[in-house]
């Protein structure tokens, strides 16, 4: 009797959470870890004995690409080869365009958000398009040395980020069997012999809107439509960042508990972050609903099909308005007005923004996140945001005066 394939739909890959594997049929396999991240698996049998071989993460290897994945596999065991001697094989040829793939594809379960993705795509392709059709195993100090040099002044933050990811590619090639001896982009002890050293940057701190002016921002901007302003108003209102709001799907979301889960590798500190929904994001999230489609499970999609929002979409919002802020700058609007405008306990609010708060040993006695009492927090920023609530101090317990934990 043939072995059924195709059993998970696109849909069902997409909503699927609990851990373990979970078939498609012909040996494929989609692997969800505890901590959530998910990947595909091909397994076969050889002389009775199991043998798996890993096919990428969901986030880069979509079912169909999968499935062709696996169909290439399955045709090698029957033509009695290894799947994973034939795969090995085609690496040790692989160009350096084919490594940084493998590499990204390879990483993507450890990122939290797609904007990791899309960075070290991004520099990997515009910045290294005369090296990427080279064999790995050939690329050289000279190699490296003409991608970095027209940038290396200009663009030195750049430059320097795309040497060390080709640095990784590198490495991960010679890991692989693709190539050997020392890395060429490897800085210290060889690339800064050569290369002058980058000035050092001065950073700033994301431009924020002053929390007085925040009530009749958020007036105007319930005024525009589309998603973009939407998913900016809710990540206001939840002072959550920007990327745990374009990857939030419907899945987290409890609406009738009033509240937002987001796991642990979405988050920047990599815990689970509880976030209590105000009566003002319910709405957002149910006008959202009405969009909802069976491709995506995203609740704030972006333009293209099965794509997240991007930064820039928001801050495309605030130009549009003429309000000289970042999207993130909100963060500290919410915790100026808390700490300046309401009797909140510092802790609450540092809580709301999913900072840690204390030293290792506090920590460890205090195991609650004060649900409760940052719904209470979150009511009361909305209401601040709506211009229904007087300005002045918020009753609440005496407030602790400490700084700000960084973001």
């Amino acid at each position: 009797m043939p072995r059924l394939v195709n059993k998970l739909s696109a849909r069902k890959v997409a909503t699927l959470t609990q851990p373990g594997r979970h078939s498609d049929g012909g040996g494929l396999y989609l692997s969800i870890s505890p901590s959530g991240a998910r990947s595909w698996v091909f397994m076969w049998k050889v002389a009775g004995r199991r043998r798996e071989m890993g096919l990428g993460p969901l986030q880069g290897v979509p079912l169909q690409k999968a499935r062709e994945k696996a169909a290439n596999a399955r045709q090698l065991v029957l033509e009695g080869r290894d799947p994973l001697a034939a795969r090995d094989a085609q690496q040790s040829q692989m160009t350096f365009g084919e490594a940084a793939d493998a590499l990204i594809e390879s990483m993507s379960p450890s990122w939290r958000n797609e904007k990791h993705r899309a960075q070290w795509t991004m520099t990997l392709t515009a910045y290294c398009q005369q090296i990427r059709s080279k064999p790995v195993a050939e690329i050289t100090t000279d190699d490296v040395l003409a991608v970095l040099e027209p940038i290396w002044r200009s663009k030195s933050e750049t430059a320097s980020r795309l040497r060390g990811r080709i640095e990784r590619v590198l490495s991960f090639a010679k890991a692989r069997g693709m190539r050997s001896g020392e890395n060429p982009a490897q800085w210290r002890g060889h690339l800064d012999a050569i290369l002058p050293k980058r000035p050092m940057l001065t950073r700033g701190h994301h431009k924020a809107l002053p929390f007085q002016e925040v009530p009749a921002f958020m007036r105007q901007l319930r005024e525009m439509e589309g998603i973009a302003p939407r998913a900016l108003e809710f990540a206001i209102v939840t002072a959550a960042r920007s990327g745990e709001v374009f990857g939030l799907t419907w899945s987290e979301l409890s609406l009738d508990d009033r509240l937002w889960i987001v796991p642990g590798p979405r988050m920047k500190g990599g815990r689970e972050h509880r976030v209590p929904l105000t009566s003002r994001a319910v709405q957002i999230l149910l006008q959202m609903g009405r969009l909802r489609t069976e491709e995506s499970e995203l609740v704030f999609p972006g333009g293209k099909r099965g794509r997240q929002l991007s930064e820039t979409s928001l801050q495309a919002v605030l130009e549009r308005m003429g309000v000289d802020a970042t999207p993130h700058g909100f963060r500290s609007s919410f915790r100026d007005w808390a700490g300046d405008a309401t009797s909140f306990p510092r802790e609450v609010a540092e809580a709301a923004l999913a900072h840690i708060v204390g030293d290792k040993a506090e920590r460890a006695y205090r195991r609650g996140d004060a649900l409760e009492k940052r719904r209470k927090l979150m009511e009361a920023w909305q209401s601040y945001c709506q211009g229904t609530t007087p300005r002045r101090k918020t009753r609440s317990a005496p407030q602790r005066a400490s700084p700000s934990a960084p973001d």
